[in-house]
């Protein structure tokens, strides 16, 4: 007799992992070898900050990993007749993912808050509890498609079907195990058909609008969050006032702070010109911000480092991918060429726009996901 298979579905309350979810426990309706546990990971308490400069007390809808979250996911679960449980992770989101978030900001750079959570949280831990319960593997409901090419001998993360959803950009720092283990059921699929699966099977958030904003910035404001999570751990804002400078070295005026800065910002400069300017560089060491045209944003050169290699082990001679330096950016061809280890160096084929320091580099050659890095 075939032995049964056990996989657990991350379940985050949303449409998407809903649909992973009644899709695979349908499939064992017939008596097949499958069975599905649905696991939530709950990372933050979003009322925890609630109140303090200028933080809703209520939460707004439309914010990932939410405790509406939560029972959505519970009933969805209880409505596919599966087991279900809820996994605390919050001590080590905070620490794997809020503290350097809070770090790199504070130091002038750009972090992507879903690409730390995913590399370092979270499919490390859904492995790890699917295997304490029994599972073989996990699947979530991410637009991306995983399969093993025998000839490399490597697992492949491509590019999905529906590309106005792809989420391989925050996947590039999966590891060949974690490949080997996880499902994308929905690479195949767009999101039209994934709500069309959802009404078929009953589930009655099938409509429900996807998530927009990172669980634990409220409204996107970085620097509010940043003053209460800083107040609540008993710390301040660190000095980081400094100069604000044209591109020529002319001072225009002083900051308050590098954190209020990102490269390619526009708004809230605190300095008047005739004509718009932007963010084109922060200097965590002096403090400087330097400003100037939009046209000054365009660079063809960047380098990354803390590399994640998928298609090939790793980059041993000069390379052309197409590479994506933010989520809704079009890949655009460059020369990846090694620098050292664990750093690389890449030559567009055209400028290209406000290239952001902590921001992703992601590394692709056709549909395939090559590997990426951080931007410094």
């Amino acid at each position: 007799m075939t032995e049964r298979t056990t996989i657990a579905v991350a379940m985050s309350g949303g449409v998407d992992s809903s649909t992973v979810a009644a899709l695979l426990a349908r499939s064992g309706d017939d008596g097949s070898r499958t069975s599905v546990v649905g696991l939530t990971l709950q990372l933050w308490d979003q009322t925890r900050l609630a109140g303090k400069h200028g933080i809703p007390d209520a939460p707004k809808a439309g914010r990932c990993c939410s405790l509406d979250d939560v029972y959505d996911a519970r009933r969805v679960a209880e409505h596919l007749k599966i087991p279900y449980y809820v996994v605390n992770q919050q001590e080590r989101f905070e620490e794997a993912v809020v503290r350097p978030f809070v770090a790199e900001y504070l130091a002038g750079r750009t972090p992507i808050p879903c690409s730390l959570c995913n590399n370092h949280l979270k499919f490390d831990q859904l492995l790890q509890t699917a295997r304490s319960i029994g599972a073989d593997r996990i699947a979530t409901g991410h637009y991306a498609v995983n399969e093993f090419d025998p000839a490399r001998g490597r697992w492949i993360l491509k590019r999905p079907a529906d590309l106005a959803k792809d989420q391989t950009y925050f996947l590039f720092g999966l590891t060949q195990e974690q490949l080997a283990h996880t499902l994308f059921p929905l690479g195949r699929l767009t999101k039209p058909e994934v709500r069309e699966i959802a009404r078929r099977h009953g589930l009655t958030l099938a409509e429900k609008p996807d998530s927009q904003e990172i669980c634990f910035i409220p409204g996107g404001d970085y620097k509010q969050f940043l003053t209460a999570y800083l107040e609540e751990q008993g710390e301040k804002l660190p000095e980081t006032a400094g100069e604000l400078a044209d591109s020529n070295g002319q001072v225009l005026g002083r900051h308050e702070g590098i954190f209020n800065f990102t490269v390619g910002q526009r708004k809230g400069l605190g300095v008047s010109s005739p004509t718009p300017l932007y963010v084109l560089n922060i200097d965590p060491a002096s403090h400087r911000v330097t400003v100037g045209a939009d046209e000054e944003l365009a660079t063809k050169t960047l380098r990354a480092r803390g590399l994640n290699w998928i298609s090939i082990p790793a980059l041993t001679e000069p390379m052309r991918v197409r590479i994506k330096i933010r989520h809704r950016h079009e890949p655009a061809w460059a020369m990846l060429s090694p620098a050292n280890a664990d750093e690389v160096i890449a030559t567009f084929d055209e400028p290209q726009r406000a290239v952001t320091p902590g921001q992703s580099a992601v590394f692709y050659d056709g549909d395939e996901v090559v590997g990426g890095g951080w931007i410094v």
